[in-house]
């Protein structure tokens, strides 16, 4: 029972809708920018100012007490030392506007012995570190693009791959770096490509095959037995024919586009029930090999002929009501307000254990 349980919501000041570039052009990192206006849904972390405050809306509602504590500093960092909360619900992102450094803060909070909600720091590294995360799926035979990483001419790994193929950098969410450019259908491209995200983003570039089909999400609830939600597509079908069928920048970010206007997240429709559970099942194998907790998101491509292919996985994936996990509890028939519980209840359990 929540009783006078405290949970502080943890969160860093960026606003996440656009990331920041030096004097050169080359991104920094991701610090998107958040507006203050509601919008509508259209996919996977189109980030929200308003979303901390649906949580702690949601928190209340399950009689717990909430504080907000904005990491907006190094000494606000520090300050975590003096914090008596009972439990953190962990939304940071980042640190000082640098989302590689997700996950120090989260090791952080573990060496104050605090306790937590979502991945701890080795999920987190994993998770974000997309080739090595490609390798972990390898090794326990789940299907993921084949793929190369090339950084700076030195290749990191590299499969036999055939074109049309995707590149993207590897330590990067949120589609940063991914547009309608990012489908390649020759060497050339290909090079320039990868020159461009190597360049602009001082990190490696993951080279995929593209895989036409689907886009799916699964979300994950839970830790000892964990379960998989319903099945949520985003729609990519009403795309302009001349872009490729990617959930881009485009898609995400660019407000009042084409792309923008006509896609949607909901309810994927028209799959046989062993297309469903072999999608659930698939999801649930990505859960427990990047030692994801509490909740999660895992990213797929379903193609024609009914093969699965893992994109990604998302640890601690946006919490807002109109994102892909509240819609996959909303059809689980789970309010937004039970879903908020349960991810409480789960990481409380796991600290009481």
């Amino acid at each position: 029972m929540p009783g006078n349980l405290e949970i502080a919501v943890l969160y860093e000041p960026s606003d996440n809708t656009t990331p920041p570039t030096d004097s050169s052009g080359r991104v920094r990192h991701k610090e998107r920018r958040r507006t203050r206006t509601r919008r509508r849904w259209h996919g996977p972390e189109r980030r929200q100012k308003i979303d901390r405050e649906h949580v702690a809306e949601a928190l209340r509602a399950n009689g717990y007490e909430v504080s907000m504590y904005e990491l907006s500093d190094e000494s606000a960092l520090l300050g975590l030392a003096k914090s008596k909360v009972d439990l953190i619900l962990n939304m940071v992102e980042a640190y000082a506007g640098d989302d590689s450094l997700e996950a120090h803060v989260a090791a952080f909070l573990d060496l104050l012995e605090l306790r937590y909600t979502g991945a701890d720091p080795q999920a987190l590294f994993l998770a974000q570190d997309k080739a090595l995360a490609k390798k972990v799926f390898d090794f326990h035979g789940i299907r993921t693009p084949r793929f190369a990483s090339v950084y700076r001419g030195k290749l990191d790994h590299v499969d036999d791959l055939e074109f049309p193929l995707i590149v993207k950098p590897a330590s990067e969410d949120g589609s940063v770096g991914i547009d309608a450019g990012a489908v390649v259908r020759n060497l050339r491209e290909l090079m320039e490509r990868a020159s461009m995200i190597q360049e602009k983003f001082d990190c490696a570039a993951l080279i995929e095959e593209f895989i036409e089909g689907r886009e799916i999400y699964v979300g994950i609830i839970g830790n000892d037995k964990p379960v998989a939600l319903p099945v949520v597509e985003m729609d990519l079908s009403k795309l302009p024919d001349d872009m490729p069928k990617i959930a881009g920048t485009e898609v995400k970010w660019e407000k009042g586009s084409a792309a923008y206007e006509a896609t949607r997240s909901a309810a994927a429709k028209g799959l046989g029930e062993d297309v469903m559970r072999r999608l659930q099942d698939t999801a649930l194998q990505v859960y427990s090999a990047l030692k994801l907790r509490d909740y999660g998101r895992v990213d797929m491509r379903l193609t024609p002929e009914g093969r699965i292919y893992v994109i990604e996985a998302n640890p601690n994936p946006w919490l807002a009501p109109e994102a892909e996990l509240a819609i996959a509890a909303g059809l689980a028939g789970r309010s937004y307000v039970e879903l908020i519980g349960q991810i409480v209840e789960l990481a409380l359990a796991r600290y009481a254990a």
